[in-house]
């Protein structure tokens, strides 16, 4: 087609999305979704197939298609113009039940011609724990309120005994009946703008320049895969739960312009609800996929066709209904994110020409910290603690990776100020900054995470309870690259007896009874704390190759020790200061230590 023409609507088409995910932040008044961007928006064609790709969570891209798909098959001949459907079921396309879809048929003179959908983590599904994370769910029967499909609004017409219903089933009705008119607005907003754009160039020249653009990406990313080296690499997950131990096996094969992620030797799937769904894998698989192979690719059915998975049924990344799943996006899809960064990562590492794009691994381990209970003003609070989405760069080719720098998977995720938090919750921050020596050491070192601590405060209850899915510490899970080691793992600690103190210089200077969790449900009451270290991102390349002035310079900067720079780095500062000739011994020492190990 015309070029100018494709190019307007193409552009017009972003801006569709971009302006419907405005709305949906405007709208919400959840800072899960306002201020961690725990979100999704995108357009489909007529038949469900992805047509452009909007920010947020990428795993979504791709589930939400299937949902488009799901609600096609499942209301033939019943969707009509100014319907909108629901779905959260994770067996049918959904993540968890706490992500809910809904799905906008876009009719044009009586014809359907698009679809726009959306989700947000609604603020609470009905699960046995407030806020949806069921670390403790036996079975996806616990985990919710969960629909294969069902149609919420008629004609343009709300189903008041649909939506009663819902309601009924849910803690804080008011702000989930919020989270849901967030999202109807949402597409609203992208329905409207569709349509304006279809009245000013007509349906048909529309729908040529949808199929141009798919055309388009797949034709490009063919390309690029062309452009990269046939070959087949490897990468692993290991998290554990209640000492129990569990590993996401990826072997990534490239063979032309094809891409297969094969996750046979996957552990079976487990009684705890880390497991993940097909569609929940799938999407997971493309979250580092899209930015990292198509930053310049329109993301869109094009980039998925040549792509295919294999996950065997009955396993972590593919379980069989009714394995439990609430904890999915920071469980077993997380580390499918991480197995697939990391083996792109190497295949990016093989070629001349895009090495200079490679990547460690990133933010690999969300703590997802849900809290619940009375707040200060006498209401009800959920929500998470947006830190989680905070994230850490992992090391590249080009340089070290981003302190505090969010991660791949969402490119426009981020943490609340600690204002939000205390306004949402009765908790006080005693800190909240980076934390020192967890960036993985490398020539370019991995950005570090970060780390806080809270105590209740101004709580009429006394405190206020949280779930946390941690998956345990035991493992780091940031891998890093080319030599690089990984970033540090997480930890979470409750205190006893510090609340109500002075505002401590750092956790080193608190006292008290010391308790390490990681899974199920916890309180925060009287003089309590709860201190929370995340992850930080993979190191790139041998740590011995970083520069001993860039190390005096992290030191300076309290990213690294004084004991890490002489242990990992081989550096030697005293009294802040570079020792040249002692840094010099201390890393052929090392090296040498290296050798004799190899040669035994």
């Amino acid at each position: 087609m015309d070029p100018i023409t494709f190019s307007i609507i193409r552009h017009r088409l972003y801006r569709v999305v971009e302006e419907a995910v405005i709305t949906l932040k405007h709208v919400s008044g959840s800072a899960i979704t306002n201020e961690g961007h725990d979100l999704m928006v995108s357009l489909y064609r007529a038949d469900g197939s992805l047509l452009m790709g909007g920010v947020g969570f990428l795993h979504h891209l791709t589930s939400a298609s299937e949902a488009c798909k799901a609600i096609i098959r499942r209301f033939a001949g019943q969707i009509n113009e100014g319907d909108l459907f629901l779905l959260n079921d994770p067996y049918t396309a959904a993540l968890h039940t706490s992500d809910v879809y809904l799905v906008s048929p876009i009719h044009h003179d009586g014809k359907l011609v698009a679809w726009s959908a959306c989700f947000v983590h609604v603020f609470d599904i009905g699960a046995m724990n407030p806020g949806g994370f069921a670390p403790d769910a036996p079975d996806i029967f616990s985990e919710g309120f969960s629909s294969p499909g069902l149609k919420l609004i008629d004609r343009g017409v709300m189903r008041e005994d649909v939506w009663d219903t819902m309601l009924n089933m849910v803690r804080g009705p008011e702000m989930v009946a919020l989270d849901l008119r967030s999202m109807i607005a949402c597409n609203n907003v992208a329905k409207e703008r569709m349509l304006a754009l279809i009245d000013k160039y007509g349906a048909d020249t529309v729908d040529e320049a949808g199929s141009t653009l798919i055309e388009q990406s797949e034709r490009r990313m063919r390309d690029r895969l062309r452009e990269l080296p046939d070959g087949e690499w490897q990468s692993r997950q290991y998290f554990s739960v209640k000492d129990e131990v569990y590993r996401v096996l990826l072997t990534m094969r490239k063979s032309g312009d094809e891409l297969e992620f094969d996750f046979t030797g996957s552990s079976p799937q487990s009684p705890y609800s880390l497991n993940c769904s097909k569609w929940a894998a799938l999407g997971g698989l493309f979250a580092p996929l899209f930015p990292l192979l198509c930053y310049d690719i329109t993301w869109n059915e094009g980039v998925i066709r040549p792509v295919r998975m294999i996950a065997p049924e009955g396993t972590v990344v593919n379980c069989r209904r009714p394995a439990p799943v609430s904890v999915a996006t920071v469980g077993a899809i997380q580390s499918v994110n991480n197995a697939a960064c990391a083996a792109i990562g190497k295949m990016l590492s093989a070629s001349d020409r895009y090495a200079d794009e490679a990547t460690a691994v990133w933010h690999a381990n969300h703590f997802a910290i849900f809290m619940f209970g009375a707040n200060q003003r006498g209401g009800y609070s959920i929500g998470i603690l947006t830190e989680t989405f905070a994230g850490a760069g992992g090391g590249r080719q080009v340089g070290d990776g981003v302190d505090i720098g969010g991660e791949i998977p969402n490119p426009i995720s981020r943490m609340a100020n600690v204002e939000t938090i205390e306004a949402t919750f009765p908790v006080r921050y005693l800190f909240r900054r980076r934390r020192i020596d967890s960036g993985g050491p490398g020539r370019h070192r991995g950005g570090v995470g970060g780390e806080f601590m809270l105590v209740a405060h101004d709580a009429p209850d006394g405190g206020i309870d949280y779930v946390i899915s941690g998956k345990g510490a035991a493992f780091p899970q940031s891998d890093g690259m080319a030599g690089g080691y990984p970033g540090a793992a997480n930890d979470y600690v409750r205190i006893a007896g510090v609340g109500g103190k002075d505002v401590p210089l750092g956790a080193e200077d608190v006292e008290g009874k010391r308790e390490a969790i990681a899974w199920g449900v916890h309180a925060l009451r009287g003089n309590d704390a709860l201190h929370v270290r995340w992850n930080g991102g993979g190191g790139f390349g041998d740590p011995l190759d970083r520069s001993a002035e860039s190390i005096g310079r992290d030191v300076a900067d309290g990213t690294v020790s004084v004991e890490a720079a002489r242990a990992l780095y081989g550096v030697v500062l005293a009294d802040g200061a570079l020792d040249p000739a002692a840094t010099e011994r201390a890393r052929a020492a090392m090296r040498l230590t290296r050798k004799n190990r190899e040669a035994a």
